[in-house]
């Protein structure tokens, strides 16, 4: 049966299902399978490893190249540890605003691009939309990559996508790279009066840590006042460090964790690499000299490419004209939205909503600005039918 949902509605529904990154999401997945699948819409499911998370791609309209994709995520963050004035699963209304987790970051949209489908099937496409949600997204982007393998793979290929994450319904048209790596630095035990004979993974991680700030120092220091970002350089943070065993004794094990984010046109690769140089020629050496099974391991857990500005990119042309921005944004968070043009599919961010509600407690997203995503959607069937 064809059941046809408000954009409002179809968020209250989408909220209600808690797919924090930590569970699985198939719940919803099966939702929006039966309600595509009632307005005649065949989807795909790509599962993770698992088997317990999926993304979803579904086209409405001709099965012909070309068309729009919108994309959403369907994980959310967790809301342990924050205080939430009602359940937070439960969507509700106050001030002109609608409360929930995910409600801005990032079922909003995924909620006004599922709500207008019965439009889309009615309106006689001319290109197809192209929706798909994607799993894991809040935990490195880690579902979009296999699941636009998939839609490129089944076709019809898209030309343009627009990634709906919290804009303002702003055309963004560049964001930092993501990347998060773990280092662990394994030393030689010994007790503290006998130092010389031992490796400090303690120590050795330090050096290192203290050289990932030295590099964000002189990113600054040589950033590009013009790039349209703040900060305008990459940085390489290090926010989590666990070692040692005791005052007195000469640490074993150390390993923190370091966020990169990287400013278009550079790369986590670049960074692995100016890294390993370092550690091959200043840090590794000395400890093997003490004991030949010291050293550091680099492990990449994250890698999400940044958003480059296209020149003259159709999909920046479109969204301009559908939205009728023509401001300079650029962000420095990041978004799978690096991961579709990776694969050569001309890409911006717009969504409705601020950022600033992103991972909140209370997370809300305007009603206004529901409705301005809404007026979007439907411009642009409006458009594909053309």
């Amino acid at each position: 049966m064809a059941t046809r949902y408000s954009a409002r509605e179809m968020l209250a529904r989408l909220v209600a299902f808690p797919t924090v990154s930590s569970s699985s999401n198939l719940d919803l997945i099966a939702f929006v399978e039966d309600y595509l699948a009632g307005h005649g819409i065949a989807s795909r499911r790509v599962l993770d490893e698992t088997g317990q998370k999926a993304s979803l791609h579904a086209v409405v309209g001709p099965a012909v190249d070309g068309g729009t994709v919108l994309s959403a995520h369907t994980d959310v963050v967790p809301v342990e540890g924050q205080a939430w004035s009602r359940d937070p699963f439960a969507l509700w209304e106050d001030g002109g605003r609608l409360y929930g987790r995910g409600a801005c970051d990032m079922k909003g949209f995924a909620a006004v691009a599922l709500a207008a489908v019965p439009d889309m099937v009615a309106a006689g496409l001319k290109r197809p939309v192209h929706i798909a949600l994607s799993y894991d997204e809040e935990v490195g982007c880690l579902g979009a990559p296999p699941m636009i393998d998939a839609m490129l793979a089944d076709g019809p290929r898209p030309e343009m996508v627009v990634v709906g994450e919290p804009s303002m319904m702003q055309v963004i048209t560049a964001h930092k790279g993501t990347a998060l790596i773990k280092v662990t630095a394994t030393g030689h035990s010994v007790h503290s009066s006998q130092w010389d004979r031992g490796v400090s993974a303690v120590a050795a991680a330090a050096r290192v840590i203290t050289w990932l700030d030295d590099q964000t120092r002189a990113n600054q220091a040589a950033a590009d006042p013009a790039l349209d970002m703040d900060p305008p350089f990459t940085t390489l943070h290090c926010g989590l460090v666990e070692g040692g065993t005791a005052a007195n004794i000469v640490s074993r094990s150390c390993s923190f964790m370091t966020d990169i984010r990287t400013v278009p046109g550079e790369n986590l690769e670049m960074w692995l690499e100016r890294l390993d140089d370092f550690l091959t020629r200043d840090i590794v050496p000395a400890m093997k000299a003490v004991h030949p099974d010291a050293g550091i391991a680099v492990e990449r857990l994250a890698d999400v490419p940044p958003l480059s500005q296209e020149s003259d990119g159709p999909a920046e042309r479109l969204v301009r004209r559908l939205t009728g921005d023509n401001g300079v944004h650029m962000v420095v968070y990041g978004t799978e939205a690096g991961q579709f043009q990776a694969r050569g599919l001309s890409t911006v961010v717009c969504g409705p909503g601020s950022i600033d509600q992103a991972h909140q407690p209370d997370e809300f997203i305007d009603i206004a600005q529901l409705a301005a995503g809404e007026d979007f959607v439907a411009r642009l069937i409006g458009d594909l039918a053309r």
